[in-house]
Parts: structure tokens; C-alpha cells; sequence
């Protein structure tokens, strides 16, 4: 349980202690001398990731899933952290900033997003699985596509580099 513990509570803690530091900024334009700080408008969404496929499946590679919390700005911004199990079953976390593109298409249900921030997890032998990576720590970049069902509900493709697909379901607190 020793071992198990200390690698799942690190990136936890890394995500919970992001959240709130992040959270506990104010967005958008500067405050008037004398008043409280404020959020800019926007609303919570939690996401799920039940399914990932690998572009080039190994015997190594172990279910894949993910639960994320982010904070999505009226303006397209966003900002979230996720914790996974990665490819090789390891406790990982991702801390990130990011933006929603909608109207884009001819589809008002459809959207792009990006995400970039730092990624925890494939360490020990794992370590160059991915770029960049020093001590567990590494870059991360997600490229997605969506489709929102309504005002609460939506789907997405996130791209994991070249290393494959995770489909997520979501849901907007508004």
C-alpha cells in the first residue's frame, strides 16, 4: 500500500493545490482600488474518459481512464486539472490552461478546444514515453473536437500526440 499510496497521492495533491491557487486568483480586468477581487462569468464542467485507443496497441498498455474538472470562462477560456491512469497504469495528473472555440463550423453544436500545461506520471521505465520528461514531470498539449448535445451534455476527441484517441463525456454546471 506504501508504494501505491505515495503514487497516487501526488498528483492529487499537485491538482488539488493548482485548483486552488488558480481559484483563488481573480480573472479578467484589474479590480477597483476597495473592492473584492471576482471570477470572471463562466461555469464549472466535469468530465469523464471512459475509453482510449492506441495507435499502436502493446501487451504493456492497461486500461485507460480519466476524470477532470475544469473551469470554462463565457469567453472561450478555460482552466482544469485532470487525474488519469495512464497507458502503463500509473496515477498521472494534468494541470492546464486552454480554449473553447466555438462557431466554427456550420453546426453550432460543434467545437474545438486546446490544452497546454504540465503533465505528471510515466515514470521509471516509462520515462520516455513521452517528451520532454524530467522526473515524471513533462509538457502537455491536447487537441480535441466536440460536439455539444445541449446546454449541459457534450462529447469530445482528445488527440493524445501520436500516441492515440480518448473519447470524453461531459457535463456544464450552469
Amino acid at each position: 500500500m506504501g508504494a501505491m499510496s505515495g503514487g497516487f497521492t501526488r498528483p492529487v495533491q499537485a491538482l488539488v493545490l493548482a485548483c486552488v491557487v488558480v481559484g483563488s486568483v481573480p480573472a479578467g480586468a484589474a479590480t477597483p482600488p476597495g473592492e473584492v477581487g471576482h471570477f470572471e462569468p463562466g461555469h464549472w464542467r466535469l468530465a469523464v474518459s471512459p475509453y482510449s485507443l492506441h495507435f499502436a496497441p502493446s501487451e504493456e498498455h492497461e486500461m485507460v481512464y480519466a476524470v477532470a474538472l475544469e473551469r470554462q470562462r463565457d469567453d472561450g477560456w478555460l482552466w482544469g486539472g485532470s487525474y488519469f491512469s495512464n497507458s502503463f497504469g500509473q496515477p498521472s495528473a494534468y494541470l492546464y490552461v486552454g480554449q473553447r472555440l466555438e462557431g466554427i463550423s456550420w453546426a453550432p453544436q460543434f467545437y474545438a478546444q486546446w490544452t497546454g500545461g504540465l503533465m505528471y506520471g510515466y515514470r521509471g521505465k516509462y520515462e520516455d514515453k513521452v517528451p520532454l520528461n524530467n522526473n515524471g514531470f513533462s509538457p502537455g498539449l491536447l487537441l480535441s473536437v466536440g460536439w455539444a448535445f445541449d446546454k449541459h451534455f457534450s462529447t469530445q476527441m482528445n488527440l493524445l500526440g501520436s500516441a492515440g484517441l480518448m473519447w470524453q463525456l461531459s457535463y456544464d454546471f450552469r
